[in-house]
């Protein structure tokens, strides 16, 4: 991946309503989702989530296929992917990682509460 096709993917991650609706696609599968379907889960105004599913399929992180009369929207996991390895590619500048990362949810159960 190159630094500008990065750089559009991040931009169009950063915005609060296009990461949860290109995280649900994610959830989703292959089978990946309508816009409807979309819509009602994360609550979001057709005309909203029409813009925000553009510019993701801009940035080449959704794909749009035509099932019948309906649009299917599917998380583009290959683009994902080497977004994650663009972002990992010279991490600890080759040598292996001191630790591996622990998954969100057990590091928040770890995590010492604010009120300690």
């Amino acid at each position: 991946m190159k630094e500008t096709q990065a750089l559009k993917a991040l931009a169009a991650l950063s915005q609060a309503t296009r990461l949860r609706l290109f995280r649900a696609l994610v959830v989703a599968g292959h089978a990946g989702a309508t816009p409807t379907e979309i819509g009602k889960r994360l609550k979001v105004a057709p005309a909203t989530l029409s813009f925000h599913l553009k510019e993701l399929a801009n940035a080449g992180l959704v794909t749009p296929e035509r099932n019948g009369r309906n649009l299917v929207y599917r998380a583009d996991y290959a683009r994902m992917n080497d977004l994650l390895a663009y972002m990992t590619e010279n991490c600890c500048h080759g040598d292996a990682c001191a630790a591996s990362p622990m998954p969100a949810r057990k590091a928040r159960a770890q995590a010492p509460s604010r009120d300690s």
